[in-house]
């Protein structure tokens, strides 16, 4: 029904603009062709200075009415050092567009009435060319897009100038894909790892991160849900690539912007100058900004309360382009560090020990080592100090190695649990233990048993040759016979071949 009535009402008003032209020639065949174009041709020349006029008053006057709600004026400066520059160059283009655009509006409009037809007679005068007139219109604005592209070329190079390590800068990634933001900040190092598309995987390594490049173990990936955030008074490099289609890394409130280009990694370095909470309470002095938020709940939060600096995509990258947004957060440089020491690196977190890892087995890192230090230790001092009998008398050991394919201990890796192992019984003299080795259900079964119990044997070895007496130790092998975990999966079986502690009295 409702089309039916816009259908109607369309016809209509097609109906009323026919009329409207037969009641023009009709009054046109009363009182003259030439009196009907006289009278028309004055009425549009007051039309088109009434336009003129009524335009130009909107123009100025919108143009202050949302001062504050437009960048760079009012409250929404720039949050960024070399933003104000920006700006500046913003506001010489918007005064000479400006100054272009009301000569320009107000003579195409008052050509038309200055010289409209008065009398039929008289013929407009034809020029052929002018050269001075193309001359200065061709020159003036030359001149002044060179002045202009000079300048923006300066700021650009302030963006994309080389840093080094006096600029004590901080250096994040960003990498767009349909439809979010995968960022990577550095852990201790300060340093990104390096990236290879070869070796994206999208269920364990979905940025194609090097894991043998020893600066990506510390590396922290932000999924796409999580904040941005970054340090005051800080220089921040931006390293921008992406996976899929054209995107754009576009923060407005810092004046910078950067496409992000599958196989062609771009960057930006700016400096923010204003923490998220400091543009609030700037916010927060216009009335523009002391409405409610949410329209339907005028007793909800206002608009300076709920602002946020933002990441958006400036590029139309597919029909869920509106969910490239993410929340930035600007804070004191202290309450980052805070902030980033509370984040958890990837490597450790997914990678390490799974089937991905190129240094399973391989090597031990020394954040590894000392925590695994005093994991040992906690574990065996809480079974020590336990007398309900509820303690965990099976302790495994987890940084103990052998050689691939056989029962051979990898002296180098083991060492240090193994040291560790010494130091506590030595600690506690009356602690007797059994060493338990165990394997996967690869292989037949009978030659895991004897492989698990020559494992657990050279275990007892290495602690008989540190002055452990042989009558505080065992050793024994359960082959395939007790798995932790499935043997259906690599992460499985590599659960299920381990060596372990039980504790036989304290």
């Amino acid at each position: 029904m409702i089309y039916f009535v816009a259908f109607a009402i369309v016809a209509l008003l097609a109906v009323i603009v026919v009329q409207i032209g037969k009641l023009s020639d009709l009054s046109a065949r009363i009182k003259g062709e030439e009196a009907v174009e006289l009278a028309n041709n004055k009425t549009q020349a007051r039309i088109s200075v009434g336009f003129m006029i009524f335009f130009l008053v909107v123009c100025f006057y919108s143009a202050y009415y949302y001062r504050n709600e437009m960048m760079p004026y009012g409250p929404l400066k720039s949050a960024s050092a070399h933003g104000f520059d920006i700006d500046w160059l913003f506001n010489i283009t918007l005064i000479i567009s400006t100054i272009v655009f009301v000569i320009t509006h107000v003579l195409l409009f008052w050509f038309p009435y200055k010289y409209r037809m008065q009398d039929p007679k008289k013929k407009a005068l034809f020029y052929v060319d002018n050269i001075k007139l193309e001359m200065i219109w061709t020159i003036v604005p030359l001149v002044t897009f060179i002045i202009l592209v000079a300048m923006g070329i300066t700021q650009m190079n302030r963006l994309f100038r080389p840093l080094t390590a006096e600029d004590k800068f901080i250096e994040i990634e960003a990498t767009g894909y349909q439809f979010a933001w995968d960022l990577r900040y550095p852990g201790a190092d300060n340093k990104l790892g390096n990236k290879d598309f070869r070796l994206i995987d999208p269920a364990s390594n979905s940025l194609g991160i090097d894991w043998n490049d020893e600066a990506s173990l510390d590396d922290i990936v932000l999924g796409g849900t999580d904040k941005i955030v970054l340090p005051k008074d800080t220089l921040v490099r931006v390293r921008i690539t992406a996976k899929d289609v054209l995107h754009s890394f576009f923060l407005p409130h810092f004046r910078v912007k950067m496409d992000a280009v599958p196989g062609m990694p771009t960057f930006f370095t700016f400096r923010p100058v204003k923490t998220t909470k400091e543009f609030k309470e700037e916010l927060r002095k216009y009335p523009e900004w002391n409405t409610p938020s949410d329209p339907n709940d005028p007793t909800g939060p206002k608009r300076w309360e709920t602002f946020e600096y933002e990441l958006a995509c400036a590029e139309l990258c597919g029909k869920g382009h509106y969910s490239m947004r993410r929340v930035v957060e600007i804070v004191e440089r202290d309450e980052y560090d805070s902030w980033l020491k509370q984040q958890k690196a990837f490597y450790p977190e997914k990678i390490r020990g799974t089937v991905a890892d190129p240094w399973d087995g391989k090597r031990l890192f020394p954040n590894e080592i000392k925590a695994r230090a005093e994991e040992l230790k906690k574990d065996i001092a809480d079974y020590i100090a336990n007398t309900d009998g509820t303690a965990n008398k099976v302790i495994q050991l987890k940084h103990v190695f052998y050689e691939s394919g056989s029962a051979g201990l990898n002296s180098k890796l083991s060492k240090y649990e193994l040291d560790n192992l010494v130091e506590l019984l030595n600690k506690y003299p009356n602690l007797r233990v059994e060493l338990a080795g165990h394997t996967d259900n690869t292989g037949d079964a009978a030659a895991n048993l004897t492989l698990s119990k020559t494992r657990a044997d050279n275990v007892m070895q290495y602690l008989l040759s540190k002055n452990i007496a042989a009558g505080r130790l065992s050793a024994n092998g359960y082959g395939q016979t007790q798995p932790l975990d499935t043997n259906d999966t690599p992460e499985g079986r590599k659960k299920n071949r381990r060596t372990e502690l039980r504790i036989i009295s304290k």
